[in-house]
C-alpha cells in the first residue's frame, strides 16, 4: 500500500454527477471548476435564501394602558 487515501465519490452538489472528495480533486465537492463557479453565482446574486415565518404582530398586555 502507498499509504495515500484517494478519497471517495460523493454526488456533485451542483449538477449530482460522481466528483471525488478528496485532495486529487481541487473543486471539491464539487465535480469541476465550472459548477463551483456556477454555484458561487448563486451565492453571489443571493439565490439561496432561508425562508423565515412573518413575525406576529405585537398585542399590548391586557393590563397596560394606552
Amino acid at each position: 500500500m502507498s499509504g495515500a487515501v484517494p478519497g471517495r465519490e460523493v454526488p456533485c452538489p451542483a449538477c449530482g454527477k460522481p466528483a471525488l472528495f478528496g485532495p486529487g480533486n481541487r473543486w471539491r465537492p464539487f465535480c469541476s471548476e465550472r459548477c463551483r463557479l456556477t454555484d458561487l453565482g448563486g451565492w453571489a446574486s443571493e439565490s439561496y435564501r432561508i425562508p423565515v415565518a412573518p413575525e406576529a404582530p405585537e398585542k399590548p398586555a391586557e393590563n397596560d394602558e394606552p
